[in-house]
């Protein structure tokens, strides 16, 4: 179980350590690649970021289905090794002014193939780890996966911060901002190494066994689109409302703290990184009451709470350093409940033979129009309206579409993941009890 979390989460981090990094460093990246003044070259740089999520639901449509008729690790080593490799390469792209537009033309590449294997990544990540979790563990153990997500958001943007506090400005704008990139190359190996030494999920391996297992792709679209569109539906509205407000937090938030608020570059990283190191001493804690009270009831607290405090925490952030820290924190820990619980809730919309394509191509086609585009869409919205709530309202507005599709969801806590029905519905096993039934004489 400790090396299937281990497993899981490391691929997790590597994806978000590359996003930190970037996110982080987009001051120096636009400078060094893009042409233009520095709004032009910064507005280029995040929708070079938007690119890779584009190209999202063409890796889940590939790895997904891929996934469910192979084995979840095959396809996780193979995504690993792609991502890390685009990221380490991007750090090694020459300047605008050594190679002309080859520099952001290979730039964009490089963000393609790190977002197609992304598409396979995620959601192969969670299926995995739902998939080896006990029913009545699932939130718990699950929420491990996002703690990745936050250590490796987190290790980027401190090594973006280190970096930029040791070699100051002018180094960090001329090869500086080059180093982080660097570190991916050891962590897809590390990667690859705990992947490779465990066996695919009990359940696919249960799958497998009884010759129930999806085995041409024809097939499997079949089935998903006339069987499971509903869920593919649900999983994408849950997902606007998630990935809207967690690149609006995690990865546009340096910028406009920048640009918006006025603080210093170095100010702008120490805000986000406070606020994510408190969200993940709370993921635990989080994932394990959804394994209690059910998933639902947390997503509803999450929505409802960004809601209602999604302007005065912004408008918070508005007065000063304090203030920035405070308004973050109270937001981050509003989300906390969604993130815990990805990992348990979103595989258990889909039976064990279309799991991992299903979540994949929904996550990824709503991840893509919704999530990565975030960054942009504030950063233009907010110049174009000139009013610094706007990421306020994006977030809340999303809230309502997440809520609207929750209202149909299967409450799936302590359901069994195997069998071909959907998890929490009328013919598939019926919960676990909370603790295991003691022994009888």
């Amino acid at each position: 179980m400790k090396r299937a979390i281990a497993a899981s989460a490391i691929g997790n981090a590597t994806e978000w350590f590359d996003y930190g990094i970037y996110a982080y460093g987009v001051t120096y990246i636009s400078a060094a690649i893009f042409p233009g003044d520095t709004e032009s070259a910064t507005l280029l740089a995040l929708l070079t970021f938007a690119v890779s999520f584009l190209v999202r639901p063409l890796g889940g449509l590939v790895w997904g289905p891929l996934g469910d008729r192979l084995g979840r690790k095959h396809v996780l080593a193979i995504t690993i090794l792609m991502m890390s490799g685009a990221t380490l390469l991007a750090g090694l792209v020459p300047s605008y002014n050594s190679i002309g537009l080859w520099a952001p033309t290979l730039l964009v590449v490089l963000r393609m193939i790190q977002g197609f294997s992304t598409g396979g990544e995620y959601g192969g990540a969670a299926t995995f780890m739902a998939e080896y979790a006990p029913s009545r563990r699932r939130g718990f153990l699950g929420s491990f996966l996002e703690f990745g997500t936050l250590a490796g958001f987190s290790a980027g943007a401190l090594l973006m911060l280190l970096f930029s506090l040791v070699l100051g400005d002018e180094k960090m704008h001329a090869w500086g901002w080059r180093l982080p990139f660097l570190v991916a190359a050891p962590l897809g190996l590390v990667g690859v190494y705990l992947r490779s030494r465990l066996e695919d999920t009990p359940i696919f391996r249960e799958l497998e066994a009884k010759g129930q297992k999806e085995e041409q792709t024809s097939h499997q679209f079949r089935d998903l689109l006339a069987g499971y569109w509903q869920p593919i539906l649900r999983l994408g509205g849950m997902v606007v409302a998630l990935n809207v407000v967690n690149y609006t937090l995690l990865t546009y938030m340096p910028t406009y703290l920048e640009s918006e608020i006025k603080l210093t570059a170095d100010e702008s990283l120490i805000v986000p990184i406070i606020g994510m190191l408190t969200m993940m001493i709370f993921l635990p804690f989080a994932g394990r009451l959804s394994d209690r009270v059910g998933r639902k009831p947390l997503w509803w607290v999450s929505l409802a709470g960004l809601f209602v405090f999604g302007a005065p925490m912004f408008l918070l952030m508005g007065t000063n350093m304090l203030g920035a820290i405070v308004g973050f924190a109270v937001l981050g820990l509003l989300y906390v409940p969604q993130l815990a619980t990805i990992s348990a809730t979103f595989p258990a919309m889909f039976p064990t033979h279309v799991r991992y394509a299903g979540f994949a191509i929904a996550y990824n086609v709503s991840t893509s129009l919704f999530g990565g585009t975030a960054p942009a869409v504030n950063d233009w919205l907010t110049a174009k309206t000139g009013n610094a709530l706007t990421p306020a309202y994006y977030m809340m507005a999303a809230c309502i579409i997440g809520a609207i599709a929750l209202v149909k969801v299967p409450e799936t806590t302590r359901c069994p993941l195997n069998g071909t029905a959907i998890p929490g519905t009328d013919g598939a096993p019926p919960p676990v009890a909370l603790e295991p039934e003691p022994a009888r004489a």
